[in-house]
């Protein structure tokens, strides 16, 4: 929210307090943060909003958002999760001897799942080295034997997820995405 003075911050929190009550909702302000996008280190952000913290990263609908708008942090956790899932239960698995395409199923419900999730909405913030560190725990996985050898790089799995949600919105008339695309043209060769 560009607030340039307090009192426009108090009256934009104002006003959010009165739309939640209005759809039946409630702003709990002392869990309500405040992260600010910059383009760079040059411009100083406005000063904060009284009694709202300025955070510089955001868990998100599982999705961690950092204020220089980078895949950093989602990555980091992405790789510590996908790690102690490889450990904790395809290892274990293994040990009990659970057959080879039971392994490789289970790595694309848990580990391949996980690195999809929301992939659209934050695999185009990745820098190479974060897709390589990704890739990385994906070639691990084949090495060990976790998952099948055909299984895709990072980068054709962001593809596909990307297709798949172009796709669900191009189809479905009534998603709420379908004004902001464009009208379909129709080239004659």
């Amino acid at each position: 929210m560009p607030a340039t003075s307090t009192g426009t911050c108090q009256k934009e929190i104002n006003h959010l307090q009165t739309w939640a009550a209005e759809n039946n909702l409630r702003l709990n302000r002392d869990k309500t943060k405040e992260i600010v996008f910059t383009s760079s280190r040059k411009r100083m952000p406005p000063p904060p909003c009284p009694g709202i913290e300025r955070v510089s990263s955001l868990r998100i609908l599982g999705v961690i958002v950092n204020d220089r708008m980078t895949a950093v942090y989602q990555v980091t956790m992405l790789l510590s999760s996908c790690s102690s899932l490889l450990y904790a239960i395809l290892r274990v698995l293994r040990a009990h001897g659970i057959p080879a395409t039971s392994q490789h199923d289970i790595f694309r419900a848990t580990v391949v799942s996980q690195i999809q999730y929301a992939a659209p909405a934050w695999s185009g913030m990745c820098s190479s080295a974060d897709r390589g560190c990704l890739d990385s725990i994906l070639r691990r996985s084949k090495r060990l034997g976790y998952s099948n050898n055909d299984l895709p790089s990072i980068v054709e799995l962001f593809n596909s997820a990307d297709d798949d949600f172009f796709n669900r919105i191009k189809i479905n008339s009534s998603h709420v995405l379908q004004p902001y695309l464009p009208d379909k043209l129709n080239l004659p060769y």
